[in-house]
């Protein structure tokens, strides 16, 4: 046993080192990546390969167009770049406990599956809406009203950010079917990221916590604001942040995901 564990630790920490190289990962974020990473492969390579690709092309689409985005969002969004250890299990927390759960009940490794990718193509779907919908897309609109919103605000969409969140969970029902997965898999963990990232999106709108910046009168995501003034709570639940929002998103999709697979 401790052979596989010392090579999936080995697989993961390389990877990990990669991403922290590359500024993928805060320090804090490459030690949660490698527990969730190496958790994944003792699963299976097939689940390690998957979410590997799932970190590369959000990471990828992080980095596309980041001047216009940050531009664009920097009065809003609290944190950007390096992601830190709370993001990694915002976004890969459900996927790895699947992964654990597969792991000790093998007779029932499918289910989990289907929770676990479920989950992550939630993720992928609200990272692609974000960051598709920020770069090309045009001004936000509030999900529940249609009210604008500024860039990067939780909560509003566009067009072309909804099309993207179609095509970052159905990315992931792909690649799930080219390693291994079932067809029933597949297609329950396109219709769990769906959901969960509109689920996302309800929360960002309703109940996220919202702060503001009096100096600028404005509302942001933002602790201190763009303009170096400490913002204050204006609206939602103290502790209802985005990752909060993000992990509930991926929860929320690996269940319906694992309820579609019975």
């Amino acid at each position: 046993m401790l052979a596989p564990v010392a090579r999936a630790l080995a697989i993961a920490l390389l990877v990990t080192v990669i991403a922290r190289r590359a500024r993928a990962l805060s320090v804090d974020g490459a030690i949660a990546a490698a527990f969730v990473g190496t958790l994944a492969l003792l699963a299976g390579w097939n689940w390690g390969v998957l979410l590997i690709l799932h970190f590369a092309s959000s990471s990828g689409l992080s980095r596309f167009g980041v001047t216009k985005k940050a531009t664009r969002t920097k009065s809003v969004i609290d944190k950007g770049g390096e992601r830190d250890a709370m993001q990694v299990i915002a976004n890969g927390g459900v996927f790895a406990m699947a992964a654990l759960l597969a792991i000790v009940d093998r007779e029932h490794a499918m289910r989990w599956a289907a929770l676990g990718i479920g989950a992550l193509a939630a993720s992928a779907s609200d990272t692609w809406a974000t960051e598709i919908g920020t770069l090309v897309g045009g001004p936000p609109r509030s999900i529940l009203g249609f009210a604008p919103v500024p860039f990067g605000m939780s909560g509003g969409v566009t067009l072309a950010g909804s099309i993207a969140a179609l095509a970052g969970a159905a990315l992931v029902g792909l690649l799930a079917l080219a390693f291994g997965f079932s067809n029933r898999v597949a297609l329950a963990a396109f219709v769990g990221g769906i959901a969960g990232s509109t689920l996302d999106s309800m929360l960002g709108a309703t109940l996220q916590l919202r702060r503001r910046c009096d100096r600028c009168d404005c509302t942001t995501e933002r602790r201190i604001h763009d303009c170096g003034t400490r913002t204050r709570h204006a609206d939602g639940l103290a502790w209802l942040d985005n990752d909060v929002v993000n992990l509930i998103c991926g929860a929320a999709g690996g269940l319906l995901a694992l309820a579609m697979t019975g």
